[in-house]
């Protein structure tokens, strides 16, 4: 696989995950016909990711001669998808791109022979409303969920709507693009990839910044050490829309100084060291320190966490609560005590439809597209450019098959490890085992994990029973057969492969 490339782009009306990558790939100058890459952008030095890039002298000369790569948008709105298009059609003007711009209302009119990458933020029907009702779909039943996005009876229902969209693409793929990538952003991360890896021949890589949350703990804790600057009002780590941009300053002070290697599954991943990038020191004693001297009520439950089991969980509470067995009693209400907030359905609702209206008026030429200049496309644009451009980079969390880079989780499950990316694809870096109690309870999520996949790819109740009966959330038989029952007959259309 070479540039010039072509990427196709699923879901590319996505209101925040459709920017980023749209703006990131059409800055890209290695995908760019008209602007070749200069000496400085291969020399040796820490890229975004926290890693380093090089490039031979050969490669370069050979990127210097590209023509322009293709990108086609692929998004079932008509609507969305204009927008999108005279969106992407103004950035590729106005900075000069030189791509190759198509758009499509159907993924199958999109691959083809020439496919190199498949990127997908797939969605079924209107995220924050499935959302919602998957959380209160349980409560019929006095079953709490901590969260509902991706572990819990809500991770079964999340992952049931998207695996089989998911696999009609890949299956696409297998006939028009078989060598292709499959890059997913769509949750739950680790299911969704367990049914293209174990259901498919397409090759797979799951993309999430989920990283960067460790990252900021870490800068908070180790502040003062370090010199870190931490904004005022930073509660917690929740997916807030006011608390990102406290995060983010924390995120790029801390991501320069300091190298964190993390492993696990995605969103339920663990700090496994945290050395100096200036002379290697090993910071996680310190961090240990420091964390316990702040305040109990930042982030409690990965406090606790941390404490019994020895490693510091990466993803903040509201993600960790899904895969844990003590935070969903009706009686104790630990989500009280651990201070777990809901996703705020309504808020993000409204964030999404003026995100849409804001992309029109950037597509209309009214608002400046100035403010994506500085997007981030949580990895697509480095998988894309190293692997078709033959190039080195390392990152710092991607999602693949497990061959053996986490030793003690089974073979062929769906983890996450800092993976090396080059010509010839998507290497794993392997870490060794975990701890047997950590290994343990992620054990648990990987077999729950993969029941829902199966029962969905199959449409077989029998599994989709056993992966409820089996989730840390449910603890009577009867209710997790009730639960999936409801889910079943009001999610009917779909899931029309449980109706067969």
């Amino acid at each position: 696989m070479t540039l010039p490339t072509k990427i196709v782009v699923i879901g590319a009306g996505s209101s925040s995950f459709g920017e980023n990558t749209l703006s990131a790939l059409l800055r890209s100058k290695r995908l760019s016909s008209k602007k070749p890459p200069s000496m400085d952008q291969y020399s040796s030095s820490p890229d975004a990711g926290g890693g380093f890039e090089e490039a031979p002298v050969a490669t370069l000369m050979r990127s210097r001669k590209l023509q322009g790569s293709t990108l086609a948008l692929v998004d079932s709105n008509p609507q969305t998808l204009d927008i999108v298009k005279r969106l992407a059609e103004r950035l590729n003007r106005e900075w000069d791109s030189g791509i190759t711009i198509t758009t499509h209302t159907s993924y199958k009119d999109a691959l083809d022979a020439d496919t190199g990458f498949v990127v997908s933020a797939i969605e079924v029907g209107a995220r924050e409303g499935l959302w919602k009702k998957d959380f209160e779909i349980p409560l019929r039943f006095g079953v709490r969920q901590p969260y509902a996005e991706n572990g819990g009876p809500g991770g079964f229902a999340h992952a049931a709507r998207n695996i089989g969209p998911v696999m009609d693409i890949v299956h696409g793929m297998e006939e028009a693009c078989p060598d292709a990538w499959f890059v997913n952003y769509t949750n739950p991360m680790i299911r969704i990839c367990d049914a293209v890896n174990r259901h498919s021949k397409i090759k797979a890589v799951g993309l999430c910044h989920q990283i960067y949350i460790g990252y900021a703990m870490v800068g908070i804790a180790l502040a003062k050490d370090l010199g870190i600057n931490v904004p005022e009002g930073i509660i917690g780590m929740h997916a807030d829309p006011m608390q990102a941009p406290l995060h983010n300053q924390v995120k790029t002070q801390i991501v320069p100084r300091v190298d964190i290697r993390a492993a696990g599954l995605n969103h339920f991943s663990w700090i496994l060291s945290i050395r100096d990038r200036s002379n290697g020191e090993d910071l996680y004693p310190l961090f240990r320190k420091r964390f316990f001297e702040l305040d109990p009520e930042f982030e409690p439950l990965t406090r606790r966490v941390f404490e019994a089991f020895g490693l510091l969980p990466v993803p903040g509470d509201s993600h960790l609560c899904e895969y844990l067995p003590w935070v969903s009693d009706p009686v104790t209400k630990p989500w009280e005590k651990y201070h777990l907030p809901l996703y705020d359905w309504d808020l993000n609702a409204s964030i999404r439809e003026y995100q849409h209206e804001r992309h029109k008026s950037m597509a209309d030429g009214e608002a400046t597209i100035d403010g994506l200049k500085d997007t981030d496309s949580e990895g697509a644009l480095e998988m894309i450019e190293n692997i078709a451009g033959g190039t080195t980079h390392y990152h710092l969390a991607a999602n693949l098959r497990n061959e053996g880079q986490i030793a003690n989780l089974p073979l062929d499950c769906t983890v996450e490890t800092p993976v090396v990316v080059d010509g010839a694809g998507i290497h794993p870096v392997h870490v060794g085992a975990f701890p047997e109690p950590v290994a343990e309870i992620m054990r648990r999520e990987i077999t729950v994990a993969r029941l829902s996949v199966d029962a969905a790819v199959e449409g077989s109740r029998e599994k989709a029973l056993q992966c409820l009966l089996l989730d840390p959330v449910v603890n009577d038989f009867e209710l997790a057969k009730q639960i999936l029952d409801a889910y079943l007959e009001d999610y009917r259309q779909y899931l029309p492969q449980f109706w067969k």
